[in-house]
């Protein structure tokens, strides 16, 4: 049985390491040379995802293109009661970690029958502490997570995962900054005129 404990941590620690390796290793080596694109002085564009994952990728892109703008990357606001309802399971699982370390058995206090499950905690501390850790830790990350990939430019939203289901691809986005800057161009010179 430990035998097989053991192989099964290997394999969760094997594919755990495939999964960080390649996050590091980049997909391609080819690099595109992107021509930047100037702004006028007066212009301060401020382009703003609400996506944590991608948001790195795409800032790097645009940085090359556009080096003018300046780029803020921020996590989507989940609901608020998966917000009280990840932090209370959060709670909730830093009570189970310590009764499990300290040996407490919550079922004598209540007078009930002690699970099988809750001997086997008691008896292999450490998987029984990682498990309820990394657990209740996944269980909190999707509570807070939304998917949403929202995208502003000037605090002007000009693209919504949420609405379209879609991330935009980088020529699409390059297109609604452009087509954003040339409005705000020839607005400007519209209201100079006047």
């Amino acid at each position: 049985m430990a035998e097989r404990g053991q192989l099964t941590l290997f394999a969760l620690a094997a594919v755990f390491g495939i999964l960080l390796i390649r996050d590091f290793v980049p997909v391609d080596g080819s690099s595109k040379d992107v021509p930047k694109m100037k702004f006028n002085n007066l212009m301060g564009p401020t382009l703003r995802f609400l996506y944590w994952k991608v948001f790195e990728q795409y800032a790097n892109i645009l940085r090359e293109k556009y080096p003018d703008i300046s780029i803020l990357g921020d996590n989507y606001p989940p609901p608020d009661w998966r917000i009280w309802l990840a932090q209370l399971l959060g709670g909730a699982k830093l009570i189970v970690l310590v009764m499990i370390i300290a040996n407490i058995n919550i079922w004598e206090w209540l007078g009930l029958e002690i699970p099988s499950w809750w001997t086997w905690f008691l008896n292999n501390k450490i998987y029984g502490c990682m498990m309820v850790f990394f657990l209740c830790n996944a269980i909190e990350g999707q509570l807070i997570s939304t998917g949403a990939f929202e995208i502003s430019f000037n605090d002007v939203p000009v693209w919504s995962k949420l609405e379209t289901g879609r991330i935009p691809q980088p020529p699409e986005l390059f297109q609604i900054i452009d087509n954003h800057v040339r409005f705000n161009q020839n607005s400007n010179s519209w209201s100079d005129n006047i």
